[in-house]
């Protein structure tokens, strides 16, 4: 503890005492300063104990006292210690009064006590304060490496640094989850901070924060993970106070302890994704039992079970990065196995089918897509996705294609997550949303439109009726009012136009799918 004006009244050697504010010495002194000014204000920098013997002040005099000390508590002077037998025999009333009226502990200095006798105690109590600061410091770097290094994962070097801090303490992995917290009970607490740790994360680290919790009296401090500009998760230590030095050394030695341990978790992943990537290959290539060899257990039990391909794609690295760390999170939180293999700018995964972090990747895609409309031109650096059906090893090179199909639809309908049973099992009609085929559609039919804008018939209403009726001449009539032998010369005259003939199913088909491409087109508008 720094020194305060009650360690200094109960130093043997000073001799001093009190003559007002005698509630308020707890108070904590920064330094001891001599001044004879009558105005020392400007001189200060708050939490000093000034040492007067009033030599040019009218001590005397009520008012010049009141403004005197009111100049003081204003400046956040600690105290008052008054030298008697100098100036004055003893403390003229008038401060004591002042001083009493304000609250500003006044301290009686005998005679036979130097100033200097006084600064040196100051001096003294504070660096035996800072020396003990530094050793319970360098103590608790010596316990958060032993823990550390002891394997455990992050939990007990938590436990021991919120020991340390009389606080509690919580690691966020790059995603802003909660991956431990110590105490148990500061999970939930420290959950509530997710949108902070988000915010933080934007930042380039090393970065910080100081923010407050709305449901306690916390004070919490955030700190990014990180050897380089992109962070990596962050710790929060929450504090009834602000950190001392001691707790702030033990914050600064968890925060490098942490910074390394992902640094070797983002190596070893690495090395993982090399080993990734090689099973891969050869899942694709049909050699599932070499794949099944070469994963071990690290990958085999992603392969014991239906899983799910899917394909990212980006514009920025950053984009499959962010994408990449949410479901290695959720997965890591899970206990699931997750082989991801970067390709340049697209990212390649393998997860468990119904896992968790295929959930975390529809929950991102939903969090994108829902969010308020981007400007114009502006950049924006998400992953658009595509994911297969369920599949297994012998089939990945069938789920690869499935991802690529569903990836291109997505890009087409501006959509982050496309799967490929909404392809399967839904209508052809919306990839006719495709500019090319809008194109080719209108190119098809503007022959016949043109014909109709002149007067001379609806080409265009008979052709759509006599298709869907499938060529039953009845049928189609009666849908339009009209007599099957004018259908018939429709038909003809259609024909004629388009110089194709309506015999032939090729010609049907692409017909009957440029109508509906533009009538969507038509709706859309």
């Amino acid at each position: 503890m720094p020194p305060t004006l009650a360690s200094l009244v109960q130093h043997p050697s000073l001799k001093l005492a009190v003559r007002a504010g005698a509630d308020r010495l707890g108070t904590p002194v920064r330094w001891a300063h001599a001044s004879e000014l009558a105005d020392p204000v400007p001189y200060m920098d708050g939490g000093e104990l000034l040492l007067v013997t009033a030599t040019n002040l009218d001590a005397r005099d009520p008012a010049t006292m009141r403004r005197y000390v009111q100049r003081l508590v204003g400046a956040g002077v600690a105290g008052i210690g008054f030298g008697v037998g100098v100036t004055y025999e003893e403390i003229p009333h008038a401060l004591v009064d002042a001083a009493e009226e304000a609250g500003l502990p006044l301290l009686e200095v005998p005679r036979r006590t130097p100033f200097l006798a006084i600064s040196k105690a100051v001096s003294a109590a504070i660096a035996a304060d800072q020396y003990r600061s530094v050793t319970a410091g360098f103590e608790a770097q010596r316990e958060l490496t032993r823990a550390a290094v002891a394997g455990d994962g992050p939990a007990e070097l938590l436990t021991r640094l919120a020991a340390h801090v009389d606080g509690w303490a919580a690691l966020y992995d790059s995603a802003g989850a909660v991956v431990a917290a110590a105490p148990d009970w500061a999970a939930r607490r420290a959950a509530r901070l997710t949108p902070e740790v988000e915010r933080l994360r934007d930042r380039p680290a090393p970065a910080s924060a100081v923010v407050g919790d709305s449901d306690s009296a916390d004070r919490v401090e955030l700190q990014s993970l990180g050897a380089g500009r992109r962070n990596r998760g962050a710790l929060a230590v929450g504090t009834g106070a602000a950190l001392g030095t001691a707790e702030r050394y033990a914050v600064h030695s968890a925060v490098a302890l942490l910074t390394l341990t992902t640094a070797r978790s983002r190596a070893l992943q690495s090395a993982e994704q090399r080993l990734g990537a090689a099973v891969l290959r050869m899942l694709l290539a049909g050699e599932s039992d070499h794949a099944r060899a070469v994963a071990g257990d690290l990958y085999g039990g992603l392969l014991d079970a239906p899983l799910r391909l899917l394909i990212a794609e980006a514009p920025a690295p950053s984009g499959t990065e962010l994408l990449a760390e949410t479901m290695e999170a959720a997965a890591s939180r899970s206990g699931e196995a997750l082989l991801t293999v970067p390709e340049g700018e697209r990212l390649v995964v393998l997860a468990a089918d119904g896992g968790a972090a295929v959930e975390a990747c529809a929950a991102h895609a939903r969090a994108v897509d829902d969010r308020p409309a981007r400007e114009p031109g502006a950049d924006d650096t998400e992953a658009v996705i595509g994911m297969s059906a369920p599949s297994g090893p012998i089939a990945v090179s069938a789920a690869y294609k499935q991802a690529e199909q569903a990836l291109s639809v997505a890009r087409r309908r501006g959509r982050t997550l496309v799967e490929h049973e909404e392809l399967a099992a839904g209508s052809v009609l919306p990839l006719l949303a495709d500019d090319a085929v809008r194109a080719f559609a209108d190119g098809m039919l503007r022959p016949l439109r043109e014909h109709d804008a002149k007067g001379r018939g609806d080409l265009a209403a008979s052709l759509r009726a006599w298709l869907s009726r499938h060529g039953q001449w009845d049928a189609a009539a009666a849908d339009l009012g009209v007599h099957r032998h004018t259908l018939r010369y429709r038909m003809r005259r259609v024909e004629e136009i388009l110089g194709r003939s309506l015999d032939d199913p090729d010609v049907r088909m692409e017909l009957w799918l440029a109508l509906k491409a533009t009538a969507a087109s038509a709706g859309a508008q």
